[in-house]
């Protein structure tokens, strides 16, 4: 072989190899784009979406509850205090719509804590967590006509909505990219 042929052949083998490892290097970075996005997904399918949703609604049924009773002051701690049809009120919206959609943020947060973004647990997750569990011995007295108790003894968190739409807002945002990046990456 003369010179030029020995050029030849390893100019076309280091090509060869540099396509080779160009591609290796690409396939990496899109399998490791497209787990990523899987994780997203799944943050998003099982515990940011269900949060947001289920907050959301617990909000708009909050906002609904407080224009229809003792509008613009607060439910308790005002004078006048609330009268018997406004804690029955109380008692009702507790039981039926509050206390669900709560049972079912605690549920979702306890089931799904893994995709949490974070590497703790949001501190607004373990209020609400602690809110719920301390509300349930109220609505045992409730149930047997043991009215003397009216809140939970751990407050509901009041940034819980807020981490939960920041975090929605936050993946979403996140999974638009990762999608945009690797319809790109198919086309190449």
């Amino acid at each position: 072989m003369d010179g030029k042929t020995v050029a030849t052949l390893i100019v076309t083998v280091s090509l060869a190899l540099v396509g080779y490892l160009v591609k290796y290097i690409n396939d990496i970075a899109i399998a490791r784009r497209k787990d990523t996005l899987e994780r997203v997904n799944l943050q998003l399918k099982n515990l940011y979406g269900p949060l947001y949703t289920t907050g959301r609604a617990a909000e708009i049924a909050w906002q609904a509850f407080r224009s229809r009773y003792r509008p613009g002051k607060a439910f308790f701690g005002t004078q006048p205090p609330p009268n018997d049809e406004e804690l029955a009120a109380w008692r009702l919206w507790m039981s039926e719509v509050f206390m669900p959609l709560n049972l079912r943020i605690e549920k979702t947060i306890i089931e799904n804590g893994d995709l949490i973004i974070e590497q703790q647990m949001p501190e607004c997750f373990l209020s609400l967590c602690a809110h719920v569990a301390a509300f349930k011995p109220v609505l045992k007295k409730w149930q047997s006509g043991d009215h003397s108790e009216l809140m939970s003894l751990s407050n509901y968190p009041n940034d819980l909505l807020k981490y939960i739409e920041s975090s929605y807002s936050e993946l979403k945002r996140k999974q638009a990219a990762l999608l945009g990046t690797l319809r790109e990456k198919a086309y190449v």
